[in-house]
């Protein structure tokens, strides 16, 4: 009993009849590419840690390198005890004064209001002896004069204890507020960066790259190696305008390295606008030609192709109709 052989198996067994002459095979030769991340340090400071070389396989989150965080947690102790004064600051004005210190306030206006009367009767007193004869216009002005400032000064003992019966103004709690988040924001910014001097690894993927080495001191954004994803890998060949319309994206195309190790891979992408044939294209003839940019997605799971390595695809021309 007979088994249909997988649709790659095919393909190839086609490829292997047919030559690039045949007129229903579109043909390209390009270079393989893969996703490259450049791995870079969030946090300036000395490198104290870059334990990985160039060919070494990382994973998604695996640790890359450490800076030296000694400055930024002395930064933070002292960010924390500004955290702690601003909360007991917020804590204070929302608690408002004390009952001693009402008591206080109005102990100072009873007194004050007691001031008051023995001034108002020592006038009453002066300007009745100047009503008799016996008394002088002086000391019933200067009477007048302790009584007018004993009024004044009742008055502003009577404001300090409005003030300390109504509490803190909202104004004076928002801006108690406002200092506690700006030091609470410093916080968490610095426990965020001393986070971000582990650094980790963005993707999983092979170092093709080492930037740096370890002890070198760094700026905020230098970058210490390149990471490449070989799994996500896609061969790049240009087509002339005449093959577009005998491509669709999704079907299936053979791709052959120069070592001779064949692949099916998937077309994936077409360029919506035409450009010059890149340098690296052996003839001068092909060089001048307006070619479209076309992506061929690889199954690189096992790492067959690596970035740079020169391909060959091989496409199943589509009729309009099809």
């Amino acid at each position: 009993m007979s088994r249909a052989l997988p649709t790659a198996l095919v393909l190839l067994a086609a490829w292997g009849c047919r030559g690039d002459a045949d007129p229903d095979t579109i043909v390209g030769t390009g270079h393989v590419e893969a996703t490259e991340v450049r791995v870079s340090t969030k946090v300036g400071g000395q490198l104290t840690a870059f334990p990985l070389e160039e060919g070494d396989r990382v994973a998604l989150g695996t640790e890359i390198g450490r800076i030296d965080t000694v400055d930024l947690r002395l930064a933070l102790d002292a960010a924390r005890a500004e955290q702690a004064r601003a909360a007991a600051e917020l804590r204070l004005v929302l608690a408002g004064p004390r009952e001693e210190e009402i008591a206080v306030a109005a102990a100072q206006v009873a007194r004050n209001q007691a001031e008051l009367d023995g001034a108002g009767v020592d006038f009453g007193r002066a300007q009745e002896l100047l009503d008799r004869g016996s008394g002088t216009a002086q000391a019933r002005d200067d009477a007048r004069t302790r009584r007018e400032v004993a009024t004044a000064e009742l008055a502003e003992a009577q404001e300090v204890l409005r003030r300390l019966r109504a509490g803190s103004r909202a104004e004076e709690i928002d801006a108690a507020r406002a200092r506690e988040a700006v030091a609470t924001a410093r916080v968490a910014q610095l426990e965020q960066q001393i986070a971000d001097a582990t650094i980790t690894s963005p993707v999983g993927g092979v170092v093709t790259e080492k930037l740096v080495e370890a002890g070198e001191l760094l700026q905020a954004g230098a970058p210490l190696l390149v990471v490449t994803d070989l799994a996500d890998a896609w061969l790049t060949v240009f087509l002339p305008e005449t093959d577009l319309g005998r491509v669709r994206l999704g079907q299936e195309a053979e791709v052959e390295t120069d070592g001779g190790e064949r692949r099916t891979g998937t077309l994936a992408y077409v360029a919506s606008t035409a450009e010059f044939t890149p340098r690296n294209v052996q003839t001068r003839d092909e060089r001048v030609k307006l070619v479209y940019r076309v992506k061929i997605r690889l199954d690189n799971s096992d790492g067959l192709f690596k970035p740079g390595m020169p391909a060959t695809a091989r496409l199943r021309a589509i009729s309009a109709g099809s």
